[in-house]
């Protein structure tokens, strides 16, 4: 019996996508139209914000797809989470911050990377999540793991449809779930952002500023 009690306990970080589908009917669709209220989202980047984000390719470019995990975060990911500051009235970002929640029946638990959510001490109703991952250090799926932390949310949020992204090396994909009316899920992954590319990092920048106003509960 106790047996029977651990299969029905899930961390984030050891999940893939079969586990997942044989706990909820999910299929994976290609509908870039999905994104376009998201990417078409209007933003006019400052020129203070342009200097930042072109001095941030300047300073990284060389080196960044040998980054590990640890400096990939620290010289790149977290600089451009800080400038789009999503910490505002009881809405925070949280870093490896524990989030537990249940699933028909399953029990998931684990650390998102990033999230952003409502709560004062511990986050209480998350809004977006950001998976990172080095695929050399890690035989995980950034994509499964996030999709298992955005079903989860959208039990605890009691909403039909969440967004998220996740990293791999330079390129950031953006994504988003949805609860169909038969209670099967259907997600959506965007084409890929090269964080290197000045053109695309200004939309990626421009994807988190509207997921801050957009997704994050903004009053």
């Amino acid at each position: 019996m106790e047996n029977n009690k651990d299969d029905k306990k899930i961390n984030y970080s050891g999940i893939n996508l079969k586990k997942i589908e044989s706990i909820v009917n999910i299929t994976k669709k290609i509908n870039h139209t999905k994104f376009e209220k998201w990417f078409s989202f209007e933003y006019k980047i400052s020129v203070n914000e342009n200097e930042f984000l072109e001095k941030l390719i300047r300073k990284n470019e060389l080196y960044l797809p040998s980054y590990n995990e640890e400096k990939l975060f620290a010289s790149f990911i977290s600089r451009i989470l800080n400038e789009v500051d999503f910490s505002f009235s009881d809405v925070k970002d949280w870093y490896s911050s524990w989030l537990q929640g249940e699933l028909n029946g399953f029990k998931f638990s684990g650390k998102p990377d990033f999230m952003v959510a409502k709560g004062k001490k511990t986050p209480e109703k998350p809004y977006f999540f950001i998976q990172e991952f080095k695929r050399t250090q890690n035989t995980s799926d950034p994509e499964d793991q996030l999709l298992a932390e955005m079903l989860v949310a959208m039990e605890i949020n009691k909403t039909n449809i969440f967004q998220g992204a996740f990293i791999i090396g330079q390129n950031w994909f953006f994504v988003v779930v949805e609860k169909l009316k038969s209670g099967n899920y259907e997600y959506f992954v965007s084409r890929q952002f090269d964080c290197l590319n000045i053109e695309n990092l200004r939309q990626i920048y421009i994807n988190l500023q509207a997921a801050k106003k957009l997704f994050c509960n903004i009053k």
